[in-house]
């Protein structure tokens, strides 16, 4: 009975010591952050410094190092990063772009699932989860939802003496009649860019029925395709109401062109609902006093689309799994009820929890509220393994399109010979 008793004490004490040494593991832990909204010092990582500095509080012993990141070159980054095995603990992204099903397969990114009760995970939007699901398995902490509308300024409109469109509902033969009537004296009607992860153009390219990938193949290249493409072409290059840098990369130049108090030229772009908060902070270099938000153009189609997705948090492959659990207190402490409502309030993205939106973050928000409504619209972007590189690829294409270098027959018909050999 002794010799028992002795190994059942042995058995606790061992329990006791890893449990301990679970709940007081030290180290570093390395996030990855992008730019968010700013603060009075135009600081866009201040909220995720902040967060920082209170977990390190409530852990000691434990440091976070905060490696900040543009968004545009995020992607590229953890490419590199992934291929040489040396990524952070925690990236700010989803699992259809940077992170691909093959890196899931592979296991560089940690499966969730045991770190989350029934409970807690009912707290989620169906959808939220649903973007950080494979094969059954959660791969991320959903933080947010997003949606591309159409951001007008409406300053703009009124000096052009164009009405907008009524509820923000225009037909794509109404929005080029409009676009035309508001370009004049160096100003133009639309602008919008191309590059690869983002999608801000493409549900025009979606208006006439079209979508990248049917049936496992192709479809870019179709007639309802071509159609929608050539329409966005002709309204840069026909009808000139777009200026020439229209298709390019140039992100910032695309955001300024309709924002910045120094370089607004453009009347309306598409943009993901992030830009709303940027677009009506007073006192900022994009504020836009008179701005609406509207949907995109409906095309032969008849009803208008849009592309929506989930942002949030993954966690990289752990090599010490008490550093895991550490690294999964830290992903959901950044991800909790209350700091999905500051993001929804500030930062211009839908909760992924039920409880943040019973908070009803957009209560004196009718441009969120408004896009809110554009979200049973929304389409994800395709769910393919090897997305990243057929995006990659159909994006080039489309800048060629758009710089004119190609016709849209042409483009479209480049893109399908190099996707070919990843839809397969």
């Amino acid at each position: 009975m002794r010799k028992i008793t002795g190994s059942l004490v042995v058995v606790l004490l061992v329990m006791v010591l890893a449990s301990s040494a679970l709940a007081n593991w030290q180290g570093t832990i390395t996030l990855w952050d992008a730019p968010r909204w700013r603060d009075e010092n135009d600081d866009q990582f201040h909220w995720i410094k902040a967060k920082i500095a209170e977990f390190e509080e409530l852990n000691p012993g434990v440091k976070i190092e905060l490696i900040e990141t543009p968004w545009a070159e995020l992607g590229e980054k953890l490419s590199i990063a992934i291929a040489g095995r040396a990524w952070p603990d925690i990236v700010p992204v989803d699992i259809s772009g940077a992170i691909n099903k093959s890196h899931l397969e592979q296991g560089v990114v940690e499966p969730l699932d045991a770190f989350f009760t029934e409970e807690e995970l009912a707290d989620f939007f169906p959808g939220a989860i649903a973007a950080y699901t494979y094969n059954d398995n959660l791969y991320g902490v959903p933080m947010s939802m997003t949606a591309h509308v159409m951001l007008l300024n409406l300053d703009h409109f009124e000096e052009a003496g164009v009405e907008p469109p009524e509820n923000g509902k225009w037909t794509w033969d109404e929005f080029v009649e409009k676009a035309e009537a508001l370009t004049f004296d160096d100003k133009y009607g639309f602008t919008t860019y191309i590059l690869a992860g983002y999608y801000e153009a493409w549900p025009f390219f979606y208006m006439d029925g079209a979508r990248p990938i049917v049936d496992g193949k192709f479809a870019l290249d179709s007639p309802e395709a071509i159609s929608a493409i050539q329409k966005l072409v002709d309204l840069k290059f026909s009808a000139g109401a777009a200026p020439i840098g229209m298709g390019s990369s140039d992100v910032g130049g695309s955001f300024a062109a309709l924002a910045n108090e120094e370089q607004r030229h453009v009347a309306s772009g598409p943009w993901n609902t992030w830009a709303i908060a940027s677009v009506t902070t007073e006192g900022g270099v994009n504020y836009i006093e008179n701005v609406m938000v509207a949907e995109y153009p409906v095309g032969d189609a008849g009803a208008p689309v849009t592309i929506g997705g989930a942002g949030g948090w993954v966690v990289m492959h752990q090599q010490n799994r008490d550093k895991l659990e550490k690294v999964v207190e830290l992903t959901k402490f950044l991800s909790t009820t209350e700091e999905q409502y500051t993001f929804a309030t500030n930062y211009g993205t839908f909760p992924a929890r039920i409880s943040a939106e019973a908070l009803d973050p957009f209560a004196d928000q009718p441009l969120m509220r408004r896009a809110a409504e554009m979200m049973e619209h929304a389409e994800p972007v395709p769910d393919h393994p090897n997305w990243v590189q057929i995006d990659e690829r159909i994006q080039a294409e489309l800048q060629l399109i758009f710089a004119g270098e190609k016709s849209v027959e042409q483009g479209m018909q480049d893109a399908a010979r190099a996707v070919e050999r990843f839809l397969q």
